[in-house]
């Protein structure tokens, strides 16, 4: 496992995130005005100077829950507000696109270009905002510094990392299953042509060599595909020539995007529930979400300006659908960790929880303070 996996994590399903709400803004005939707020205020939230120091520390992966948690307050960081189906079916559409890109990625390598390209079309939402493209453009640099340096060992331990994490995800979404790169069972077609990875040859030649290095023999063979070689390498630099598309917005042009969970997906579900059972990692997890919280500035709406809800279905019918045939196990609303009586700790969470409440729900009461499953719940 790498300890350097979560900020790239992070950054790409962010950018997915943000991918996703930009579209379903537009769909929804949200006022130019508003939406802009939104993208403004989940933008500088995610790139918070204090939020970047914690999440760029090496330290392992959590669990999907974990993250999501934070997702889930990362998107309610404005006057937007999604209810539980929708934040479900935002998080599966995330997880799958990026499972997808990390999939297809040529060299392990490239996970870093594809995570240029998520921060590139993240400045483009932010043209009009100096302070916050400020501080997208450093956590950039601190990518290229930290990861700039990484052999390419380093790099395919962080792709194992990620794959790993999103190995059990077979959510089979509307875009993929049309454009034919993804199976009734939710699993990825991986592709037989194309360009090949930069540095590398088109596969049919096989070359011996003698025991001085001299080349003896040459042997062709038929390798069943359609491959280029790679026209050049994409750019690392702040500005550039990325050449991998992966990464990019595939929701530029409308198109209504589903999600469906595969008979596999369900069942595969109910044998990885997380355990209730005392989990040694919970403490270390719970740690981990009071820091990563406690570095973002979640902006509580001012002045008179109303929220609005934000629905990624197309109708509020098939919402409410959507939330009544979830199976409970792939429902990620309640964090399942064992609480701990480290009395310090939990006033710290709870302080730290306090600053993102969502001002428009009824907060419960104060007397659960002292356990954790119920602060999580209170969220």
């Amino acid at each position: 496992m790498s300890l350097r996996t979560l900020p790239l994590l992070f950054l790409n399903l962010g950018g997915e995130m943000l991918y996703i709400l930009d579209q379903r803004l537009r769909a929804q005939t949200i006022p130019a005005d508003k939406a802009r707020k939104v993208l403004n205020d989940i933008i500088s939230t995610m790139f918070n100077r204090k939020f970047m120091e914690e999440l760029f520390k090496p330290q392992e992966l959590y669990s999907k829950k974990a993250l999501r948690t934070v997702y889930d307050r990362l998107a309610h960081a404005s006057i937007m507000r999604l209810n539980q189906a929708s934040m479900d079916k935002l998080y599966d559409l995330m997880t799958m696109a990026f499972k997808y890109q990390i999939l297809l990625c040529p060299r392990p390598k490239d996970v870093l270009l594809i995570t240029f390209n998520h921060l590139d079309a993240i400045k483009g939402f932010i043209q009009d905002s100096p302070a916050i493209l400020h501080q997208v453009e450093e956590t950039f640099r601190q990518l290229t510094e930290i990861y700039g340096a990484l052999s390419a060992g380093e790099f395919q331990l962080i792709r194992q990392t990620l794959l790993i994490f999103f190995q059990d995800l077979h959510i089979r979404v509307s875009i993929f299953l049309k454009d034919r790169v993804q199976n009734s069972n939710g699993r990825f077609v991986l592709p037989v042509s194309g360009p090949v990875p930069w540095g590398t040859e088109v596969p049919g030649l096989i070359r011996m060599f003698n025991d001085k290095g001299k080349e003896v023999k040459k042997i062709e063979f038929k390798h069943g595909g359609h491959y280029v070689t790679a026209p050049k390498e994409g750019s690392f630099e702040l500005y550039g020539d990325r050449v991998l598309k992966l990464g990019t917005n595939m929701y530029s042009m409308n198109r209504p995007v589903e999600t469906h969970m595969s008979g596999a997906s369900r069942n595969l579900a109910s044998r990885t529930q997380e355990s209730i059972a005392p989990n040694p990692l919970a403490k270390e997890e719970l740690n981990f979400l009071a820091r990563l919280m406690g570095g973002m500035e979640i902006k509580k709406p001012s002045g008179p300006e109303p929220g609005f809800r934000l629905n990624l279905f197309t109708t509020d019918e098939e919402e409410e659908q959507a939330a009544l045939t979830r199976p409970e196990e792939l429902s990620y609303e309640v964090l399942n960790i064992q609480a701990t009586q480290d009395q310090q700790r939990n006033k710290e969470l709870a302080r730290i929880m306090g600053e993102f409440e969502v001002m428009d729900q009824p907060r419960q009461s104060a007397s659960k303070g002292d356990d954790l499953l119920a602060m999580m719940d209170e969220l």
